[in-house]
């Protein structure tokens, strides 16, 4: 039987992205806080002049519905500060909005320490940049396609 690499790549892409989003789910719930505050939190840690929603929607590759409503969330729990009337308005952290940052980074490396492989350095910059290849041609691969109408009685 012929290796089954679909199976194989999609089912270990599927599991990661589960267990990333448990993780986050386990680290940030204390905080009252949802996983889809942490990269938006973890983007603004990065950019000290500030993200518009725009921006943050496409680094965390979230709708902009949801961002809009996270920046809400945590600008009403003092995080950051916007002005979500104005257009591109930039997102910035707040001091506590800083210090929760330093603490989603402290945990991630603790979960990326946790999952360390005896890679060498160049191993490990090859892996990587493999994962955003992989991820750019599957990118410029689904843009070609259509979906076809579902058949009768098949649900989309």
């Amino acid at each position: 039987m012929a290796e089954d690499l679909f199976g194989q790549f999609t089912t270990a892409v599927l599991k990661l992205n589960q267990l990333v989003r448990k993780i986050k789910i386990a680290e940030v719930k204390a905080l009252g806080l949802k996983s889809e505050h942490v990269m938006i939190m973890h983007f603004l840690a990065g950019a000290p002049e500030g993200l518009s929603a725009g921006d943050l929607a496409r680094q965390t590759l979230q709708d902009k519905a949801t961002v809009s409503r996270s920046l809400a969330f945590l600008q009403s729990k003092g995080f950051l500060r916007y002005d979500p009337g104005r257009h591109n308005a930039p997102v910035r952290l707040t001091e506590a909005g800083a210090a929760l940052a330093e603490h989603i980074r402290e945990k991630a490396g603790e979960a990326v320490a946790a999952c360390r492989l005896d890679f060498t350095e160049e191993e490990r910059a090859f892996f990587y940049r493999a994962l955003l290849e992989l991820s750019r041609k599957l990118e410029a691969y689904s843009k070609g396609l259509t979906a076809p109408p579902p058949s009768a009685g098949e649900k989309d």
